[in-house]
C-alpha cells in the first residue's frame, strides 16, 4: 500500500509490444485512421441533414451513430497520438474518468442504435405497410434521443470504480477503460465486478439478444414468404447490418466473458481486441451503411453536380 495514491496519474502505453523505433510511424497510422473516421462521418452527419431525402428513419439512425463513433474517436485517439508523438502518456485522474465515461457511454449508446437499426428492418421487410405510420422521422429523432440520455445516465454505475483505491504500477494500455481500472485497485473490487457484469448482462448482452431475435424473425419471415425476391432483397439488406454488429459485438462479449471470468490474456492480444471492437466499425459504418446505399450516393452525386454548377455560372 505504499505506493497507493489519492489523486493518481496513469501512464497509457498503447501498443505493448511496439518497440519505440516503430513510435512515429504508428502515430502517423492512427492519424490517419482518426482523420478517415471524422471526414467519412462528419460528411455522413452533414449529408443527412442536408439532402431532404435523407430525412429517413434509417438515415436518421446512421447518422446518430456517425456521431456517436465521431465523439468515441475525438474522446480517445489524439491522448494516444499524443503519447507516440512526444513519448508522453501521462493521463491525470479526471481526464481518464472523463474518458472511461465517454467509452462506456458511447459504446452503450451503439448497441442502443443497433438495436434501432434491427427495429427498423424487421418492419420494413416484415410489416412493410406499416412502416411509414409506425416508424416516422419525428419518432426515431425522439427515440434516439432519449437512448442518448438514457445511456448517459446507466453509465453513470461506472463511477463506482473510484470509489477503491489504486496502487503499484498505474499502467493503461490504449484508452481507460473498466477493466483496465479494476486490475489497478488495491482492494478487493469483487462486489463492483459484480454489480458491473449486472448492467452489462441487461444492456449489452441485452440489446444483443434482441438483435438477434429481430433478424432471426426477419429470416423466417424471408423463408416462409412467395416472393421470389425477397431472399435478395433482405440479404442484401441486412448482411451488412450483420457484419458490423459482429464486429462490434463479437470481441467485445469475448472480453467481458473473459474479464469477468478473470482470464490470462496477453497484454497485445487484449489491445488487438479493444482496437477491433473500437475503431473497425467506425471505419465500416459509413461504407457499410452509406456508400453500399443508391440514395445515398445519389444525394452525393448530387450534391456534386450542383457545385459544379454553381462555379460554372460564376
Amino acid at each position: 500500500m505504499a505506493n497507493q495514491s489519492t489523486f493518481p496519474e496513469f501512464e497509457l502505453v498503447g501498443f505493448p509490444g511496439v518497440p519505440q523505433t516503430f513510435y512515429m510511424p504508428l502515430s502517423f497510422a492512427i492519424l490517419i485512421v482518426y482523420l478517415v473516421t471524422v471526414i467519412a462521418n462528419s460528411a455522413v452527419i452533414l449529408l443527412v441533414i442536408i439532402k431532404e431525402k435523407l430525412h429517413q428513419p434509417m438515415y436518421i439512425l446512421i447518422a446518430n451513430l456517425s456521431m456517436s463513433d465521431l465523439l468515441f474517436d475525438t474522446a480517445t485517439l489524439p491522448k494516444i497520438m499524443a503519447k507516440y508523438w512526444s513519448n508522453v502518456g501521462k493521463i491525470s485522474l479526471v481526464s481518464c474518468a472523463f474518458q472511461l465515461y465517454v467509452v462506456h457511454w458511447l459504446g452503450l449508446l451503439d448497441s442502443f442504435i443497433l438495436l434501432l437499426m434491427s427495429f427498423d428492418r424487421y418492419v420494413a421487410i416484415c410489416h412493410p405497410l406499416r412502416y411509414s405510420s409506425t416508424v416516422t422521422p419525428k419518432v426515431t429523432v425522439a427515440t434516439c434521443t432519449c437512448y442518448w440520455i438514457v445511456a448517459a445516465f446507466i453509465t453513470l454505475d461506472i463511477t463506482i470504480i473510484f470509489r477503491h483505491p489504486f496502487c503499484g504500477l498505474k499502467i493503461i494500455n490504449f484508452f481507460c477503460s473498466s477493466s483496465a481500472l479494476m486490475r489497478l485497485t488495491c482492494d478487493n473490487v469483487n462486489s463492483t465486478r459484480e454489480i458491473l457484469l449486472i448492467v452489462a448482462l441487461l444492456t449489452l448482452f441485452g440489446t444483443l439478444a434482441l438483435i438477434c431475435l429481430s433478424y432471426l424473425v426477419i429470416l423466417l419471415s424471408v423463408i416462409s414468404s412467395s416472393r421470389e425476391g425477397s431472399w435478395r432483397k433482405a440479404f442484401y439488406t441486412c448482411s451488412t447490418h450483420l457484419l458490423v454488429i459482429a464486429i462490434f459485438y463479437v470481441p467485445r462479449v469475448f472480453l467481458y466473458i473473459a474479464n469477468y471470468a478473470q482470464l490470462a490474456l496477453t497484454p497485445d492480444l487484449n489491445v488487438f481486441l479493444v482496437v477491433l471492437h473500437s475503431y473497425l466499425p467506425h471505419l465500416a459504418n459509413p461504407v457499410i451503411y452509406c456508400l453500399r446505399t443508391e440514395e445515398v450516393r445519389n444525394a452525393i452525386f448530387s450534391l456534386f453536380e450542383g457545385n459544379v454548377k454553381l462555379r460554372t455560372v460564376t
